[in-house]
């Protein structure tokens, strides 16, 4: 088909359902002979192709989300070129999409399907930018607390042993986003075993270096290492909302923190687990 022959009403409703410009609408309709349907695939098709040359174009952009669904929970990233494209509600839908179908998952980090890789597929084509599935980890079991801050750009879950109060729950979520610094462990039996013992080594040095008797010595570095847990791990942390309170003051008797995730764009994600 010649494409003048291609009516402006047809390439108007291809442009509507792809989102693709309307004159690569028009010469996929003449390539198609006028097949809606073929005209849709061989859109995707080529896009797909161009898309996959810029592979290598910084996407520092993007958006973590969480999804809950009973005793399953998720938490994910996903990054594209610009905040422009984070924010279109496209780019959302389709980070919402992929935590529910990461929650749906194995419990532990989630590595993209194909399922996944379709819909970030869908969010390249139409918006001519790179975008990809950085990272996510499902849990399952228990009752989860969740936050994402307000810009999309941090977030916080949570999984306790039993359900919580909504407010304990987005309280401790909170915490977790807010505190300085972020904790890194739940308690001090599941701080990693290298970091306390860099920790202890550089508080044994200093309290030697302070001339004082071993015994005394050995007490500071105790006192070093006790005021290292409570400044880095959650539940010992002061809570930031009051601080005339610990983190373990807000969580009922009984129930327990089996793990927390906390989640920048782009930063170090912390990820504990309990012991």
């Amino acid at each position: 088909m010649e494409l003048a022959q291609v009516s402006a009403k047809d390439a108007m409703a291809l442009r509507q359902r792809t989102g693709l410009p309307i004159m690569e609408c028009k010469q996929a309709l003449a390539d198609a002979d006028g097949d809606m349907k073929k005209a849709e695939q061989l859109l995707k098709e080529r896009a797909k192709g161009k898309m996959d040359t810029r592979n290598d174009r910084v996407a520092g952009e993007g958006r973590v989300a969480i999804h809950v669904d009973g005793s399953k929970a998720s938490i994910i990233e996903c990054r594209a070129e610009t905040d422009f494209t984070a924010k279109n509600p496209a780019f959302q839908t389709m980070v919402a999409d992929i935590a529910k179908i990461v929650a749906q998952g194995p419990a532990g980090e989630f590595a993209a399907n194909d399922a996944i890789n379709a819909k970030i597929d869908e969010v390249r084509i139409t918006t001519r930018e790179n975008a990809s599935f950085a990272r996510g980890f499902a849990f399952s079991g228990g009752a989860f607390g969740s936050y994402v801050h307000h810009d999309g750009k941090t977030a916080a879950l949570v999984q306790f042993s039993a359900a919580v109060s909504p407010e304990v729950a987005k309280g401790v979520c909170q915490h977790i986003v807010a505190a300085v610094p972020s904790p890194q462990a739940i308690d001090e039996s599941d701080m990693p075993a290298e970091i306390v013992a860099a920790k202890k080594a550089e508080a044994v040095k200093e309290a030697e270096a302070s001339g004082k008797p071993a015994q005394i010595a050995e007490k500071m570095a105790q006192g070093k290492m006790r005021k290292f847990f409570e400044e880095t791990t959650l539940l010992n942390q002061n809570y930031v909302v009051d601080d005339s309170k610990k983190v373990k003051d807000l969580v009922p008797a009984g129930i327990k923190v089996l793990a927390f995730v906390r989640m920048p764009l782009g930063g170090d994600c912390v990820r504990a687990i309990a012991k």
